[in-house]
């Protein structure tokens, strides 16, 4: 790489896995970056696709296959997903009007955007408890506002899905509430949820749905990914996997310091619990980057997507994102840590 050193703007959440990276603890080999923290993610994930904002950034994984199995191919994709969540505990419903997911069936339900990862987790968990997907008429909008969801880019669907943008002059969350709409999914739950006794969850024992759902499935949903302009990667071949290597450094980093109980490091009264947890279902690290490791979550959603018409065609694994080199598992403040497990 020689000694000068490629200025790289990169823009993501400031998640705790990637602290260590904003706080410069953390130093990527080449690479003079410029980490541009913001707080929303489809801030970022409009202006990357949209603008092409930065060198880097952290983006829809959806969007990212979607945009590959169009043919856009002006980003390259490097095997770290800074956020992943199950989802079934995200489907709010009007209890007066849906008891149980097949009451779904030739319903309404809201959406902030079709195309949203969360929103391809959450109908291949309605389809796998009998919803029939080509019967619902989604709607299209915010949860909080009469307006739309962000500014993506556009995302043609392979056939045609029935879906209108929301023109009632409500929020999605009133609409719920109002029972214009029988349910809503999405990153998050309505507003409507915390104030209305009958806006509920659909699967009211979530937790336990979702742990049954990863010993079944070996699934752990991944929402977002991290992408780099293919330009500077076809001038730099080795920067994904310096990316790659820093990211995944200040990762283990985070998961180092999350484990120090003396100390809660974050405001989660039973902390302890979680970690024993973490360790009994997922082995110690449920953040695990590399394509392997997450090879059944991966393909699991490219599945959805063609099975949901949003791609016409499998893109591979090994197509998506970019091989990675010299996986230290060290970080930048000098302190070895342990591999995690496979």
């Amino acid at each position: 790489m020689g000694s000068h050193k490629v200025p790289i703007t990169f823009a993501a959440l400031l998640y705790d896995r990637f602290q260590p990276l904003h706080s410069g603890e953390v130093v990527p080999e080449g690479i003079d970056l410029n980490f541009l923290a913001l707080h929303h993610p489809r801030d970022i994930f409009d202006r990357m696709s949209g603008g092409k904002e930065f060198d880097a950034s952290e983006l829809s994984l959806s969007e990212y296959i979607c945009r590959y199995a169009m043919g856009l191919r002006d980003f390259v994709g490097i095997p770290v997903f800074p956020s992943r969540a199950f989802r079934h505990g995200y489907i709010a419903v009007n209890s007066t009007i849906v008891k149980g997911p097949k009451d779904l069936n030739g319903k309404r339900i809201g959406v902030p955007l079709y195309t949203m990862t969360a929103a391809v987790w959450i109908r291949s968990v309605l389809k796998q408890h009998g919803v029939d997907l080509d019967s619902i008429h989604w709607v299209q909008g915010s949860f909080v506002s009469a307006e739309g969801y962000g500014k993506p880019a556009p995302m043609p669907l392979v056939e045609p899905v029935n879906i209108t943008q929301n023109n009632s002059g409500k929020s999605l969350s009133q609409m719920l509430e109002d029972g214009d709409i029988a349910a809503t999914i999405g990153a998050d739950l309505p507003p409507c949820f915390r104030t209305a006794e009958h806006v509920k969850r659909l699967f009211p024992d979530f937790k336990d749905v979702e742990k049954t759902y990863f010993k079944e499935k070996g699934v752990f949903p991944i929402m977002h990914t991290v992408v780099v302009k293919r330009e500077l990667v076809d001038k730099y071949p080795w920067l994904p996997s310096s990316l790659f290597n820093a990211l995944n450094d200040a990762k283990e980093a985070a998961r180092v310091r999350m484990r120090f109980l003396d100390a809660l490091r974050y405001m989660l009264p039973w902390l302890a619990a979680d970690i024993d947890e973490i360790d009994q279902i997922f082995g110690g690290d449920a953040w695990v980057y590399g394509v392997e490791p997450n090879r059944k979550t991966l393909e699991a959603l490219v599945d959805a997507l063609y099975d949901q018409a949003m791609i016409s065609n499998k893109p591979t694994l090994d197509e998506l994102f970019a091989p990675i080199r010299g996986q230290n598992w060290k970080v930048g403040w000098g302190t070895t840590l342990p591999k995690p497990s496979q």
